[in-house]
């Protein structure tokens, strides 16, 4: 028989399996043929093939093949528990985005047992198991084989109108839709990280579990990586880091909302100060609407109904309000203050505006999750035929943004979900997500299509910019909307003298505010450029007697508006050079004997390279310079051929 492989026909015998397939092509490296469709369709390697179907092996490069890979080795792990604690009690045992966890219950562990288990898993996978699928023909039978366990049985009895499977590798049985790897021995390396209390189904009403994190690879150098990297990203923490530079805190008085030193508002507002002046030079308009608005608002928007339980509430004077949990709905009322006609389209309207969501406490994160956070919304109202020029110049905006600070980007396009899902007719549909597609066409960067992952009110493209060590964020989006126009009544005059509603596109570059500005202190490491820099430059006094002249020296750098401090201190000069270091300040600047003779500074850049005596007059022309670039290298680095 004949069937098609990655494209390409492949002749063989009529009774030949997956397995014949593998060995003719010679699929067999661990990182190879780490799963299969067939005829687009997930399966697994033990499923008859006939006459013409279309083969796809998936590698484990592939977002499906890690998938696979890592949920395979969630149930090793899971098998390694019950024959070392047979009392345990498996729950869930997912892949994440990077590796897998798996829940227990009736299981108390910590992480000096990680040893014993790792070993036991090794184990397992050096038995070479294949693991096998059972279709179970009904629920009752399902129930039965999972009788001793009430959490398997709760999923089971939840489930209406699927098909029921489990997988089976040696003893261990495990409810699970599937697909698994072909073989165990696929699996080369593996390593548990971290334990912890997890909730029953998120939620604190129920039993808090055991869950236990970890990650596999096709090959042990990956791995070698993979914890390299990790122990890079730890030193990216921005929660370490917001502590040791003294840019933010968070307190348990106000749970998921940050704190601010002024370290970090001088940050803060460099980054608002930035995409003001990129914002104006677009024609935005720039409003703010109020922090708490009536029910009535928020009913009509939709937002009472289907958002409720996620925002602050609250009665005065026998009337309902809420704190606003989107900036959107007073934006539809600022537009509606107004007659508008289509003269006045584009109208670009942009509010960084603080909003409120409640989290539940496990969730909260850092500057990642939070509470409380300011978002750079814009609405754009427009005509259906300004659509694809708005969308190249918005995509041309993030660009320039993202770029400044050395963020790389990739695109999604998401379309219309089920019909019955969504609004709007078919022709709106149609005319808004061919105007995006041609938009990204036209841009000519290579994106992703989402079939059927757009909103309700209309497609969407997302953005995911990539930091310093490869992991991805997705902080910008483009969504046309179809929903609030028609609930607010948005109107305007057209050319021929009748009403109608525009087009509208929200838009935010940055996201969450908070959240941006934790993954730019990852990316920096803390080592934030210097038109950045809360500090960008320090003085240091070699002694008492230079106080003077160092003072001298900063009144001329606060009047040339660079953000600069002394150290006095009566520490050693090589240990405030050190302390400055350590809170990553762009520029050192030595006071001595000599450089109080000749009114001089010596300078040294954060990287520890000395660039010797200079004129301060000429070293602020330099870097303030460097500051209105917006360089994320100092200006010194040619000479020094290094970054700091």
């Amino acid at each position: 028989m004949q069937v098609e492989v990655n494209k390409e026909k492949l002749e063989l015998d009529a009774q030949a399996s997956i397995y014949d397939v593998l060995k003719k092509l010679n699929l067999t490296a661990p990182d190879q043929a780490i799963g299969l469709k067939i005829n687009g369709v997930l399966s697994d390697f033990n499923t008859p093939i006939k006459a013409n179907d279309n083969l796809e092996f998936i590698s484990f490069d592939s977002a499906e093949g890690k998938h696979i890979f890592w949920h395979s080795t969630a149930h090793v792990l899971a098998q390694a528990i019950l024959r070392l604690w047979p009392e345990a009690m498996p729950t869930i045992g997912p892949a994440i985005e990077q590796g897998f966890y798996y829940d227990f219950a009736n299981l108390n562990i910590s992480e000096e047992d990680f040893g014993k288990i790792e070993k036991e898993m090794k184990k397992i996978i050096s038995e070479n198991h294949r693991p096998k699928r059972y279709e179970i023909t009904s629920k009752e039978e399902a129930l039965e084989h999972f009788k001793n366990n009430p959490y398997k049985k709760e999923i089971i009895n939840e489930i209406e109108g699927e098909s029921l499977s489990a997988y089976e590798q040696g003893e261990f049985f495990d409810l699970c839709r599937g697909p698994h790897l072909p073989s165990l021995s696929k699996i080369k390396a593996v390593k548990l990280l971290k334990t912890s209390g997890a909730y029953w189904r998120a939620d604190q009403n129920n039993e808090m579990l055991t869950r236990i994190y970890g990650i596999s690879f096709p090959d042990k150098q990956q791995l070698s990586d993979y914890l390299n990297w990790l122990e890079e990203a730890k030193k990216r923490d921005h929660k370490v880091l917001g502590r040791q530079l003294d840019l933010y805190s968070f307190h348990e008085e106000a749970a998921g909302m940050i704190f601010l030193h002024p370290k970090g508002l001088a940050i803060w507002n460099e980054l608002i100060g930035y995409l003001s002046g990129c914002l104006a030079k677009q024609n935005y308009h720039e409003i703010k609407t109020p922090l708490i608005m009536s029910k009535e608002l928020w009913v009509r928007s939709g937002h009472w109904s289907h958002y409720r339980e996620n925002m602050y509430t609250c009665e005065k004077e026998d009337r309902h309000y809420a704190v606003k949990p989107m900036n959107c709905p007073g934006c539809m009322i600022y537009y509606n203050t107004f007659s508008h006609s289509y003269r006045e389209l584009p109208l670009r309207v942009s509010e960084i505006g603080l909003v409120h969501r409640y989290e539940a406490s496990g969730a909260l994160h850092g500057l990642f999750r939070v509470r409380s956070f300011h978002q750079d919304d814009a609405h754009i109202f427009m005509k259906p035929q300004d659509i694809k020029d708005e969308i190249l110049t918005l995509l041309s905006l993030c660009n320039e943004i993202y770029m400044t600070f050395g963020l790389t980007y990739r695109l999604e396009l998401s379309t219309r979900p089920e019909k019955s899902k969504t609004i709007g007719s078919d022709e709106d549909w149609e005319l808004t997500t061919n105007a995006l597609k041609e938009a990204l066409d036209e841009w000519g960067h290579t994106y992703k299509v989402n079939e059927g992952d757009g909103a309700f009110y209309g497609p969407k493209i997302d953005i995911h910019i990539k930091d310093a060590i490869g992991r991805e964020w997705q902080c910008g989006t483009i969504q046309l909307d179809m929903s609030l126009p028609q609930k607010f009544d948005l109107e305007y005059v057209d050319s021929d003298g009748n009403r109608k509603r525009p087009i509208m596109l929200h838009r935010a570059i940055y996201g969450s505010i908070e959240r941006f500005f934790g993954i730019l202190t990852e990316h920096f490491a803390g080592k934030f450029p210097f038109w950045l820099s809360p500090i960008g430059v320090r003085i240091i006094c070699v002694s008492e007697k230079h106080i003077d002249y160092a003072n001298e020296l900063l009144q001329k750098f606060k009047n040339a508006g660079i953000n600069a401090d002394i150290d006095s201190s009566n520490e050693s000069v090589g240990k405030k050079i050190r302390n400055a270091q350590l809170q990553k300040i762009n520029y050192m600047l030595t006071v001595g004997d000599q450089e109080m003779k000749d009114k001089t500074i010596n300078v040294r850049t954060r990287d520890n390279v000395v660039h010797g005596a200079m004129e301060p007059d000429g070293f602020i022309n330099k870097i303030l310079e460097e500051k209105k670039q917006k360089l994320l290298m100092s200006v010194f680095a040619a000479s020094s051929d290094s970054n700091p």
